[in-house]
């Protein structure tokens, strides 16, 4: 495996590290916990066991903080004339190794090491988008040779859509289909309190992103990045947008291999040079009433319940306007009322399930029932109880208290915005 070799490495150079340091020859001692990093982080990478994880990180908190406490010494000793550090280059590439390395740790924790398991059919409809992303994520990949000479894949593309529509679903599908190293960041992972270093995380990311390709780079709320200029915007968000300018352009550098996928909820603010790098404007609408009706099913799975198909179709019709995030509350809601039920009854019956060896089990009836016998759910134990199946009566009663969250303003501002730059991914 992967994993044990890098963190037995890892170890081997952090023992060098701590003799040089126990020596009190710090420069070699700063450049060998640097190095330890590098293998820590790999080690991160690979890792899947959770708690293995958190010890990884902590040890790179550890010894990184270590380094750095070596490099500010170093720094004040060669001031003085104290210490002899033997070359001034190295202690100003200890600088750039710290600074560098504590950056890579936290993007590095962004690549997906497990898939998110959500594949092309979990996903109800976008059938635009959807084959707009196997063209430039799957086949690049699996057929690098058809896109060769004046034929290239794409280098950037933009979902957006009202929320909730399955921007960041889609996106999951990409990182579960693409055999690739799938970067999943968000806005607030790439931006810093402190002056300058946005702009570093920024550089950073496309670095490693070039270094793992065959990548793909998701950034979630894309807008938080580059939204468009003003006279209010501050020195520090320009900035910020010029380094995503100068990375999407990939000047002087391969970019091949490397996508990069925006998500956002507002594509009119996203300035029009950032908007310009993203070649396919995928828009993601609501669903549409076919949509609608595999989302039922889908999220209804493998529930008991005693829907008949013609239910999901009326279900499709009644929610007209609801984005996919509506409907999986309208689900969940319908989930709750057999619970409800349950917790609600003043009686209970009896019934005799063939395959169970435990006996009679009690569920939910009316007082009026032959078999009546009043109860409470609290005088039941668990396995004694047998809740109500899921009935199509449940999903009108949630439909009652659970509505749509998409203004019809919104969804015209975006078809609009689609008419003048997108392209429909229904």
């Amino acid at each position: 495996m992967v994993v044990p070799d890098n963190l037995s490495k890892a170890i081997e150079i952090v023992q060098q590290a701590i003799e040089y340091d126990e020596a009190q020859k710090y420069v070699d001692a700063c450049q060998e916990y640097l190095n330890a990093l590098e293998y820590f982080m790999l080690a991160l990478k690979y890792e899947r066991n959770d708690q293995f994880r958190i010890l990884i990180r902590t040890k790179i908190n550890e010894y990184l903080g270590r380094a750095e406490t070596l490099r500010r010494h170093l720094k004040t000793a060669g001031h003085k004339g104290a210490v002899n550090t033997g070359d001034e280059s190295t202690s100003g590439d200890v600088d750039q190794d710290s600074e560098t390395t504590k950056l890579r740790a936290g993007l590095l924790d962004a690549i997906l090491t497990e898939a998110p398991n959500v594949k092309w059919d979990d996903i109800a409809g976008l059938e635009g988008a959807k084959a707009s992303l196997k063209e430039a994520v799957i086949l690049p990949l699996k057929f690098p040779g058809l896109f060769t000479g004046m034929r290239k894949p794409w280098k950037g593309i933009l979902l957006y859509g009202p929320p909730g529509t399955g921007k960041s679903y889609l996106a999951k599908a990409v990182a579960t289909e693409a055999q690739s190293t799938f970067f999943s960041m968000s806005s607030s992972d790439l931006v810093s309190k402190w002056q300058g270093d946005s702009e570093k995380l920024i550089k950073h990311l496309f670095q490693l992103a070039r270094e793992k390709k065959p990548s793909i780079i998701f950034i979630d709320e894309v807008d938080s990045l580059t939204g468009s200029r003003g006279e209010g915007e501050s020195e520090a968000a320009r900035r910020i947008k010029t380094e995503f300018l100068v990375q999407m352009d990939g000047v002087g550098r391969d970019d091949t291999g490397v996508l990069v996928i925006g998500a956002t909820n507002i594509p009119w603010h996203i300035d029009p040079s950032i908007r310009r790098r993203f070649e396919k404007r995928i828009h993601i609408p609501l669903p549409g009433p076919a949509a609608r009706r595999r989302m039922f099913q889908l999220h209804v799975g493998s529930t008991p319940n005693e829907l008949v198909p013609g239910d999901h179709k009326v279900l499709s019709e009644k929610t007209n306007g609801y984005s996919g995030a509506d409907i999986s509350v309208v689900v969940r809601d319908a989930l709750m009322q057999p619970i409800r039920k349950f917790i609600s009854a003043t009686h209970f019956r009896p019934i005799q399930e063939p395959d169970s060896d435990t006996g009679l089990k009690w569920t939910p009836c009316s007082p009026g029932h032959p078999e009546a016998v009043e109860k409470s759910w609290t005088e039941l134990t668990a396995d004694e109880i047998r809740e109500p199946s899921l009935v199509f009566s449940d999903f009108l009663k949630s439909l009652e208290s659970v509505r749509p969250t998409v203004a019809e303003a919104d969804i015209q501002q975006h078809e609009a915005w689609t008419a003048e730059f997108g392209n429909d991914g229904a």
